[in-house]
This record gives C-alpha cells, sequence and structure tokens, in this order.
C-alpha cells in the first residue's frame, strides 16, 4: 500500500503541467470576409425543437466596426512593442515563450511581450480593465466569444484579412468559424483542442478487445466497459467528471453538436442572439440518463469535478487500486500526458499503452466542436499597432508556426498545410495518435450545429450545468435537475442580454 501511494504520489507530481489543461478548453463567406452579412436565412429548431427558418437579427454592418490598416506598420518610426495576455501556463507556457521568442527575433519592428495567467484569470481582467489598460493582443478561449464582441473592444480580424488580401483557404473551416458570428470574423484561431477518448491498451488486451479499435458510440462505451469489468482487467470502464470546461459543462455541448442538435435557441446564438438553453430536452435527459446509468451499474467511476488535481480522471488510468480502462480529456492534454508517462515508472501504463480515439457519442456520429482559444485584437485607435499586432498574428497561424506549436504540445492545427511541415510531419507520421483530434474536426458536419453556442454568459451557463450532472451523478432525478439547471441559465441569459441589448 505504502508503494503504490509513492507511485501515485510521484504520478500527481508528474502530471501537475497537466492540471491546466483539464479545461479547453466554412464557406466563403467565414474565410474571405470580415464583416459581410451571412445568408438572409436558416434552418434551425425553434424553442420548442421543432425546425424553423430564422430571420437573423444579429448581423452588423461593416462600417460600424473598426478598420484594419496592414500597410500602417511602414509608418513606425521604431520597434513597436505589443503586449499579449495570455493564457498558457506550465509547459505549455514554455511553448508560448519560445513560439513568441522567434517572432521577435525572426523581425525587428515588432516585439511582443507575454503577460501569463489562466484564461479565467485573462478573462476578468480584460472584463475589469478599462480600454486604456488592456492589452494589445489578447488570447481567449471559445466560451467569451460573445462577452468581448459586446464590449465593442477589438478589431475584427476579418477587416484585416480584407485589408491585407491574407489567404485562409488552408484553414481549418469548423476552426475560423467558432469564431465568426454575426456576419464577423472576429478573432483568429491559435490553440484548437477537442476531448478525446484516452484508454489503456493493455487493459483493453486484458479484456479481450481490439487494442486499436475503441469504441465511438456510447452503446459501444457501454458495451466496453461491460467487458472490462466482467473480465476484471480493470475496476471501470471509464472514469467520468463533472468539471465545468470539460465533463460537467463543455462534453455536453460536444454530444449535442454529434447528434446534430442545437444547445442554444437562435441557432446556437449565430443567427438570433440566444435567449434559452435547449439541453433539457429529450436528448439531454437521454445522454444524462445514460451516464448516470453507467455509475449506478458499476461501469463507471465518478471522480467529481477534477478540482481536487484537475486530472483525477487521468489518474483513474494509472490507479493501481480500482483502475479505469477508459476517460475523455482535451487533445491538449496528449503531449503532456505521453511526456509523464514515458518514464515507464507505473505499472500500470506506460507511454505506448496509451491509446487515442474520437470522443464517443450518439449513434457514433463524428465531429467535435473547436475548443481552445483564438487571438483577438485589441482596438487602441492607433493605425501602427494595429498593423503590428496583425503582423504577429499572421506569423502565429503561419504553417511553420502551427506545424512548431502542434508537434510541441498535442493541439491542432488550424491549418491543413502545417501537416507538410517539420516537426509535424514526422510527429503524426510517427505517432497517430496525434492525428486524431485533426481528424474529428474535419469529420465535422458541414452544419451550425458544428459551430458551436455563442452566448454572453456561457462560462456560468456551463458552471450551472455542470452543477446539476454532478448531482445526477450522484443520483439525481434526471429531468427535475437539468429543468432547474436550464431555469438558472435562462434567467442568466436574460440578465445578460437585458444588460447588453
Amino acid at each position: 500500500m505504502r508503494a503504490a501511494r509513492t507511485r501515485r504520489m510521484r504520478l500527481v507530481g508528474g502530471f501537475a503541467a497537466i492540471a491546466l489543461l483539464a479545461a479547453c478548453s466554412g464557406g466563403d463567406s467565414i474565410t474571405d470576409t470580415g464583416a459581410t452579412n451571412p445568408p438572409t436565412t436558416a434552418v434551425g429548431p425553434d424553442d420548442s425543437g421543432v425546425s424553423t427558418t430564422l430571420a437573423p437579427t444579429t448581423t452588423v454592418a461593416p462600417d460600424t466596426l473598426p478598420d484594419c490598416p496592414t500597410d500602417a506598420l511602414a509608418d513606425a518610426s521604431g520597434t513597436v512593442s505589443l503586449e499579449l495576455w495570455h493564457g498558457m501556463t506550465g509547459a505549455l507556457g514554455e511553448q508560448m515563450d519560445a513560439l513568441v521568442a522567434d517572432y521577435n527575433a525572426s523581425q525587428s519592428a515588432v516585439k511582443v511581450e507575454l503577460i501569463s495567467g489562466s484564461y479565467e484569470e485573462t478573462f476578468d481582467n480584460y472584463l475589469q480593465s478599462n480600454q486604456d489598460n488592456r492589452p494589445d493582443l489578447i488570447q481567449l478561449p471559445e466560451y467569451t466569444v460573445q462577452s468581448i464582441i459586446d464590449t465593442e473592444s477589438v478589431i475584427p480580424v476579418g477587416k484585416c484579412i480584407d485589408a491585407s488580401g491574407f489567404d485562409t483557404a488552408p484553414f481549418l473551416t469548423s476552426a475560423l468559424s467558432a469564431y465568426e458570428t454575426q456576419g464577423v470574423q472576429w478573432s483568429m484561431p491559435f490553440n484548437v483542442s477537442n476531448p478525446v477518448l484516452f484508454y489503456n491498451k493493455r487493459v483493453f488486451e486484458a479484456a479481450g478487445l481490439d487494442p486499436n479499435t475503441p469504441p465511438t458510440s456510447l452503446e459501444e462505451l457501454r458495451a466496453f466497459s461491460e467487458q472490462i469489468v466482467e473480465s476484471g482487467a480493470a475496476t471501470y470502464g471509464i472514469a467520468l467528471e463533472s468539471g465545468f470546461d470539460s465533463g460537467g459543462g463543455w462534453y455536453v455541448e460536444q454530444w449535442f453538436a454529434k447528434a446534430q442538435e442545437f444547445y442554444l435557441n437562435g441557432d446556437n446564438g449565430r443567427t438570433n442572439r440566444a435567449t434559452q438553453v435547449l439541453y433539457n430536452n429529450d436528448t439531454g435527459v437521454e445522454l444524462l440518463t445514460f451516464l448516470q446509468q453507467m455509475i449506478q451499474d458499476g461501469l463507471a467511476a465518478n471522480v467529481g469535478d477534477n478540482s481536487g488535481t484537475g486530472f483525477d480522471n487521468l489518474l483513474k488510468l494509472a490507479d493501481e487500486l480500482q483502475p479505469a480502462a477508459m476517460t475523455i480529456a482535451t487533445s491538449a492534454s496528449l503531449g503532456p500526458v505521453l511526456e509523464v508517462l514515458g518514464s515507464g515508472q507505473f505499472p500500470g501504463i506506460n507511454a505506448d499503452d496509451v491509446g487515442v480515439g474520437p470522443m464517443p457519442g450518439p449513434d457514433g456520429a463524428p465531429g467535435a466542436l473547436i475548443g481552445g482559444a483564438s487571438l483577438w485584437m485589441v482596438d487602441h485607435d492607433d493605425p501602427v499597432r494595429a498593423a503590428a499586432a496583425w503582423d504577429f498574428i499572421t506569423f502565429m497561424v503561419s504553417a511553420q508556426s502551427q506545424s512548431t506549436w502542434a508537434a510541441g504540445t498535442g493541439y491542432v492545427p488550424i491549418r491543413s498545410d502545417a501537416l507538410d511541415v517539420e516537426p509535424y510531419a514526422s510527429t503524426v507520421a510517427a505517432d497517430a495518435r496525434f492525428a486524431v483530434a485533426l481528424e474529428q474536426l474535419e469529420s465535422s458536419p458541414d452544419a451550425l450545429t458544428s459551430a458551436g453556442p455563442v452566448v454572453g454568459p456561457l462560462r456560468e451557463i456551463r458552471s450551472v450545468l455542470a452543477t446539476a450532472v454532478a448531482a445526477i451523478l450522484d443520483g439525481a432525478d434526471v429531468q427535475t435537475t437539468l429543468d432547474e439547471a436550464a431555469q438558472q441559465a435562462n434567467n442568466l441569459i436574460a440578465d445578460y442580454n437585458a444588460r447588453n441589448s
């Protein structure tokens, strides 16, 4: 017992860099324009879930948005100093430092200074600052989109794309569309992730399962878990958790997208400002009932909200006493997970034992929503600083930079041509696990449901739902709990809209 506890403590220490990863985190109209109107109609469900045609009410007129004079950098009288607030810390922060250092060394016109903190801290600091105290650039996750738009404090990168003739053809459509709404490309995707299935191949083999064929549907997830538990290969089939930016919130959005259903009315808030959540419908009830039953039947372990270490679900794969064979986690944790387990000191699992597959979903439907974060340009009414910020962004999203970033972190490159550039080309060729998240995004249906929800208090809505999911995993009535959570979420939306209409 003492030896097992010692190894667990070593694992906790080794996984410290992964704790910060527990959160996430198409078409010409998106990639080629910064402020054009979307189609005049869009098909999607109304409040009752019935398919209707909605007239957009949230489009933005191009001439009301700040311009992006991308050629103004030539007018600079010396090196332009920029400040970037970002959410990368630990091992990811080191990768960010290195990439920005490469930019600073590549030219003398612009120098970027980094200010780091968690996504939460960075977001809150931005909202609490006035325009004079805000940075030139900020990296923020997908749940902040509507809130930042409503501050009226940014230059849409779509304006810069138009002004410079920047070629977005190689970019993943889903990556761009995640940060496009109201007919505007608001920010530039940078670090892209999505949830994937991590599993122990050694356990699969012991249970008589093919270690190279993970479950893709929820039905298969249960069947695999039953075989694993019945064989004694592991105590649990899967470790579940209820973190607000993972199993309790973000993953529910993912499952709705896989089912090609909207999580919010107003076509996920993308053609009309959202007024209510839809997750307490039949799909939500069926999904949460499935997860609850997995726990009640002894097929899944509930590790809570991951607040203890930030990665309790991943630790269950290496638990010597009551291990789980599978868990779902952000693809951005892949690099650090393999690095930690590469030491070989943990008898239950090493780096070669880790399998990675798509996130199982309803009926095995493919696809995933964008997670991670994007780069926003802050408007300081200074053409030179704006042009310098755009120059930096183009470096960060170049094929070379995205290749370097993806290979070093496990994030998905936002452009397809990064696959042909070293070091990512060799990384994927040598280890197909690094390609799973990208393939999952590429298989997403071309639909508004694949763009994800946009609503002002999305962070708070996830927290409300996470509390409900935690209660459901502990045995609470599913429909009642989801209805109560939906009412709280709708009140949050109504309050936000009243203040920002």
